[in-house]
């Protein structure tokens, strides 16, 4: 499993060094990141360096391959992540300071009895005058994480953290990681039903299939707040966005082209069933399981074999987890292929490339971060009940607009970009009549 090291080094001051050690990292096959002077002495330069390498073994070898270079020395090296998660990565910080009686007044007894009977007798200003209205719930079993597979709730909850740092950062959001002890449905579901009154949306995460989808289906009919399952809807947008940025590039009008999926796992169900209904002209996928065979044709997507996908297909997306599975050969020339099963693709970008893509990209680019925390957004600023096919496409295409040319996605960091998928999908959302009046949230 790759891995950012930074080494804190101790380095000769004198010109040369630095290009010694530079040359060290490439010999045992680092990939240099960021390079901070900390200090620097008369005869001597303190510095921080980070490096990506393999795993812990490939760290600890670099490690004594810099220590043997002469007046060099490694004052330490830490795996970045580790640094990164200390204490954790979420905290509870109010969003009112309370500095005097008067404050406590507001915020408490007696003031907060008359916004508890406003709420009491007029529901829907729960999402105005408490967190509600703001607030996600993102709820997992931990039965199938990253591509750590069945690991648990409490080890899958450094994922939980980090998606809701972003919903924090990018979109204002609120967002608990909620961490439910079972793998038997009904008891997810009821917990999910009895917890949903205190946030005003349901985000599911890193829960297995088959499983995954019956939860979303029985959560959708019992709840009134929107519910998405991130790893199947949230991924379907930002690849389907991608998908329309890549035929934009190379000429092929998407709608009016043969999509091809492989692997009908939560993530590739959910990009075929959306390029599906979204129109494109048709849709084919390849996966072992009958059970995902069935469910696909069910929703109107063909079923194949790999060869016939390949050969047929304009469009390629792959999320079938397994590494090197689309060989040269099988590329047809003209073609543009999403290989995004990480960290190995299906087929390196280079490599399709060479044997005629147009177009080609590993999972590297396409990240559902570009897409849930806007879309959560946009449903809470208008109310509503649901997330519907119209908002999802309605960010597809806010996102592929705001793709410039050459790019595969917008920049995930970039605020704009959050904001505009949240208005395109707050738009979809009373357009296509699930914003509930009354109910969509005010200060944000």
């Amino acid at each position: 499993m790759a891995m950012d090291c930074t080494y804190r080094l101790r380095i000769p001051h004198v010109a040369g060094q630095l290009a010694k050690v530079a040359s060290k990292i490439a010999e045992h096959g680092g990939l240099i990141g960021d390079v901070a002077t900390i200090s620097v002495a008369r005869h001597e330069a303190l510095r921080e360096i980070t490096v990506e390498l393999r795993d812990k073994t490939h760290a600890e070898e670099l490690a004594a391959g810099l220590d043997e270079l002469p007046g060099v020395s490694v004052a330490w090296f830490h795996d970045r992540a580790f640094l990164a998660h200390d204490g954790g990565k979420l905290e509870v910080v109010g969003r009112r300071e309370i500095l005097t009686n008067q404050d406590v007044r507001d915020v408490y007894t007696p003031g907060v009895a008359r916004v508890c009977t406003a709420i009491a007798e007029f529901p829907e200003l729960a999402g105005r005058f408490t967190m509600i209205g703001r607030s996600v719930a993102i709820c997992t079993n931990g039965t199938r994480v990253l591509g750590l597979g069945d690991i648990g709730p409490v080890p899958s909850m450094p994922v939980m953290e980090g998606k809701a740092l972003f919903y924090a950062q990018l979109v204002g959001v609120s967002a608990v990681p909620i961490l439910i002890d079972t793998k038997d449905t009904d008891e997810f579901v009821e917990t999910v039903v009895r917890i949903a009154p205190g946030f005003g949306g349901i985000h599911l995460e890193d829960i297995s299939a088959p499983a995954c989808f019956e939860i979303e289906r029985r959560l959708i009919d019992a709840l009134p707040q929107p519910v998405m399952h991130d790893d199947v809807h949230g991924t379907a947008v930002v690849t389907f966005s991608a998908a329309i940025a890549a035929c934009r590039q190379v000429g092929i009008r998407l709608d009016e082209a043969t999509v091809g999926q492989i692997g009908l796992g939560a993530a590739g169900f959910g990009i075929a069933s959306l390029i599906h209904d979204a129109g494109v002209k048709r849709v084919l996928a390849t996966d072992p399981s009958p059970g995902a065979q069935e469910q696909a044709r069910a929703a109107g997507i063909e079923i194949a074999d790999l060869a016939t996908v390949m050969a047929e297909a304009d469009v390629v997306v792959a999320t079938s987890g397994r590494p090197g599975l689309i060989t040269a050969d099988l590329v047809r020339p003209g073609q543009v292929i999403l290989a995004l099963t990480n960290p190995v693709p299906e087929i390196e970008p280079d490599a399709a490339l060479a044997a005629g893509a147009a177009f080609a990209a590993d999972g590297t680019s396409v990240n559902n971060v570009l897409g849930y925390p806007g879309i959560f957004r946009g449903a809470l600023l208008a109310g509503a009940s649901a997330i519907n096919l119209e908002m999802y496409r309605a960010a597809a295409w806010a996102l592929a607009g705001l793709t410039v040319e050459s790019e595969l996605v917008p920049d995930v960091l970039d605020r704009n970009v959050h904001e505009t998928v949240a208005q395109a999908v707050r738009q979809a959302a009373v357009d296509s009549g699930v914003a509930v009046a009354g109910r969509a949230t005010v200060g944000f």
